[in-house]
């Protein structure tokens, strides 16, 4: 598929995840074949009041690419001026977030609110368009609740205001994360507009992927939950998607240097103090389904060194030295 003049295979992109998506996961996930990244969500605001925990969100590095960046925000000259600034890390796309479903954010008006009031949505998208020299994409959901479900006019609008591809997460607002994703709005999108169009939501194994492509139509899929403690998901949707190859799950050696080296990596670019903290959810995924995780989850908890990780990972081989 095709994001203005940036080519993607037909295989999977990561999907943004604030406080997840990392420039380690990020790197990690395009080592195993994820096709494109999209980073954390960054504040307008926070960017041109020149905050620097924002400014940290946009750094992309060359084993990233293609990425792109993510902008909030409910104010078309302070998106435009935040979209010209964040240039300076080198996007290949500028994506606005207009589905994140966090309190903290909708109920500031940013985000899945923003598919409350469609007019500004499309001033919005239309001032970042005119601001920036590469494609603009947005994110949303299926509607802010089951009685206001608009993601096909809401889709039109973006199409028309500008946007070269869309990305939509099928369920509303007030779903969060669950019920299971709506294929059928996400096949009605495709269907309503002409610019690309990617699918996200509840794809966590090659499975769920062919289901994806199959019922929505969709020109791409994003992962995102499904690649927490997973980052060979990639691999595999890549292997199946390019050459019809079933690759195995790894061994649990491998996952737990997989484990071990993303934290390494965070340890390098947000100093251990900060990385292990964030690394304590990561951890839990990479643990779950194995013999004793409910204790080992529980001590991810009261990890704080590279070395309680490696630790706490050898003693999960240990204890699952026969079911390898």
């Amino acid at each position: 598929m095709q994001i203005g003049s940036v080519t993607l295979p037909r295989t999977a992109a990561l999907a943004p995840m604030a406080g997840v998506a990392d420039r380690a996961f990020r790197e990690l996930c395009r080592e195993y074949g994820a096709c494109y990244v999209v980073g954390e969500m960054a504040s307008s605001k926070g960017l041109t009041y020149q905050s620097r925990k924002t400014a940290q969100l946009l750094t992309l590095s060359s084993r990233e690419r293609p990425a792109a960046i993510q902008l909030f925000g409910d104010d078309p000259d302070t998106m435009a001026e935040a979209a010209r600034i964040s240039m300076q890390y080198r996007p290949d796309v500028l994506d606005i977030n207009m589905g994140c479903p966090a309190p903290k954010i909708a109920g500031n008006r940013s985000g899945s609110a923003l598919m409350k009031t469609p007019e500004l949505a499309g001033r919005i998208i239309r001032a970042v368009r005119d601001a920036v020299p590469v494609p603009v994409t947005v994110k949303f959901r299926k509607g802010w609740d089951e009685g206001s479900v608009n993601a096909v006019e809401f889709a039109k609008m973006a199409e028309q205001s500008g946007a070269s591809a869309l990305t939509v997460h099928g369920r509303t607002r007030k779903q969060m994360y669950a019920p299971p994703v709506d294929r059928a709005v996400i096949r009605a999108v495709k269907e309503a507009v002409s610019i690309p169009v990617i699918a996200n939501g509840d794809v966590t194994d090659v499975a769920s992927a062919r289901q994806m492509y199959d019922d929505t139509g969709a020109d791409l899929i994003m992962v995102g939950r499904g690649a927490l403690g997973a980052p060979w998901l990639f691999a595999q949707l890549e292997a199946w998607f390019l050459r019809g190859e079933l690759l195995p799950e790894p061994s649990l050696e491998e996952k737990m240097e997989v484990m071990c080296r993303q934290a390494a990596m965070a340890c390098e670019y947000k100093g251990e103090y900060v990385a292990l903290r964030e690394m304590r959810k990561h951890a839990a995924c990479y643990l779950k389904g194995l013999r004793g995780a409910a204790g080992f989850r529980a001590r991810t908890g009261s990890i704080s060194t590279l070395q309680d990780l490696r630790l706490l990972a050898e003693q999960v081989l240990e204890e699952n030295r026969g079911e390898r």
